[in-house]
């Protein structure tokens, strides 16, 4: 998949738990822990807000694209 989750760098940064992150943006551990592991296949703005506003960081910081090889 072309679009890279750094969402364990951030909270690495921000030395945060999962479990915390969790508890403070009203997300299960599981949703968070598969958006963290890239199988999710859709994240809604409202998720995404909750989690750059308490890791205090921009969509970017956490969504990376990654071209495919042959693609510039």
């Amino acid at each position: 998949m072309p679009i890279e989750v750094n969402l364990d760098v951030m909270l690495a940064k921000r030395k945060m738990t999962l479990t915390k992150l969790s508890n403070s943006i009203g997300i299960t551990i599981a949703n968070l822990s598969i958006l963290k592991k890239g199988r999710a296949r859709a994240i809604r703005f409202s998720t995404l807000e909750a989690i750059c506003k308490e890791l205090d960081c921009q969509p970017g910081d956490i969504l990376c694209y990654i071209p495919e090889d042959g693609e510039e």
